[in-house]
């Protein structure tokens, strides 16, 4: 039973840093943006790059163009490497409108989503950036709360938060839930680390060009200006909705890949340990454990208790391994009740363990696999 002993102590030593994350939010008033708000109505240029989005762009204009803010005040920059008429149902849906403004800029080879940001930002006319996707919806605010946040000059950047997932999926959801905490605590501590691309807004005077292999575009602008001193917060009432899917397979294209660019961007900005407040201090030092290390912990712990277990009492051991099987089944359809947000987890850190080998044999160009099922879910059901 030694190595079931030790693997439960693994497995403690894993989960430290979840419990403290989860457990501070209920003594400190996290959920409070940790600014002053001042009104204000300034232009903004939104920023929307674009792959092969015919199906889905129409729908996304719509939503920006009815957004509750001055139409005059706002700009659209979209950056499009379609293969597909994507650039011609933009055309076409500006046909006859004269606000808000359109940059329309129409790439001849697929550069990858950093690439296609950079351009769009140094196209961009105006100081306020609000960074967008296709397969995404605003809040009807949303560019309001960003504004009105970035008022304080303390302030460089402002993040939203999922209020829903099209297509109900559970384990997205609790996931985001989880991440919306954590991201709520450390905007009260100092700033977050993660922010959305679909809902992120900065100022482009602090705006530095990113990686062309960058899997993290979002993430890097925000570790970039956090870097220039200026603080990067979420805001609960800046929201918006994405798709989700529970299937684990489903789950890999995007969630893998988003994973890649994390662990790639905290490689690549080691220098942040122990700089910039508790942002160096606390906020980044979590996200490593998090991110690279709690996810094999949790795995080598697992693997010691079920060796341990098949080793000295098998029959046991054989019960646990089924237990585990038949939780990795019944997450995938929702059916875990309380413990689906354990899977949850389960299912990021396994993200993460894939991801950490695709980077090390030097995978990710800049480039996203098109993930088909979130944007069949966000098409039948947006």
């Amino acid at each position: 039973m030694i190595l079931v002993g030790l693997g439960l102590v693994v497995l403690c030593v894993a989960s430290l840093p979840y419990l403290l994350y989860l457990g501070l939010p209920s003594v400190l008033p996290v959920w409070s943006l940790p600014t002053t708000k001042t009104e204000a109505t300034e232009s903004v240029s939104i920023v929307l790059p674009t792959y092969n989005e015919e199906a889905l762009i129409a729908e996304t204009l719509e939503n920006l163009c009815s957004l509750q803010y001055p139409a005059e005040s706002l700009e659209l920059v979209v950056v499009d490497s379609s293969t597909d008429g994507t650039a011609a149902v933009v055309r076409e849906f500006f046909a006859d409108r004269e606000q808000p403004a359109l940059q329309l800029i129409e790439e001849s080879d697929r550069g990858g989503v950093a690439r296609a940001v950079n351009r769009a930002i140094e196209a961009a006319s105006h100081d306020v950036i609000f960074r967008t996707d296709c397969d995404s919806r605003l809040d009807s605010e949303a560019i309001g709360h960003a504004v009105a946040t970035l008022q304080d000059d303390t302030v460089g950047g402002v993040t939203g938060r999922q209020v829903d997932v099209l297509g109900g999926s559970k384990v997205e959801t609790e996931y985001r839930g989880l991440q919306a905490q954590n991201q709520a605590l450390e905007s009260y501590l100092d700033s977050t680390f993660i922010v959305h691309g679909p809902c992120f807004a900065f100022r482009k005077q602090y705006f530095e060009p990113i990686a062309a292999d960058s899997l993290a575009d979002d993430t890097e602008i925000a570790v970039r200006i956090r870097k220039q001193g200026k603080r990067i917060l979420m805001h609960p009432a800046m929201q918006f909705t994405e798709a989700g899917t529970s299937n684990l397979r489903g789950r890999r294209a995007r969630k893998d890949r988003r994973a890649m660019g994390l662990l790639q961007l905290l490689d690549r900005n080691r220098d942040l340990l122990g700089r910039y407040g508790l942002y160096g201090w606390v906020v980044v030092p979590v996200n490593w454990w998090f991110l690279s290390i709690s996810p094999w912990l949790s795995v080598g712990g697992a693997a010691l208790v079920l060796l341990g277990l098949l080793t000295t009492v098998p029959p046991v051991g054989v019960v646990a391994v089924l237990g585990v099987v038949l939780g990795v089944l019944l997450g995938q359809v929702d059916r875990l009740g309380p413990l689906q947000a354990p899977y949850a987890v389960f299912d990021a850190h396994l993200s993460l363990l894939i991801a950490r080998v695709r980077l090390h044999h030097d995978e990710g160009d800049g480039t996203w696999d098109i993930d088909g099922d979130s944007r069949a879910i966000f098409s039948r059901e947006s």
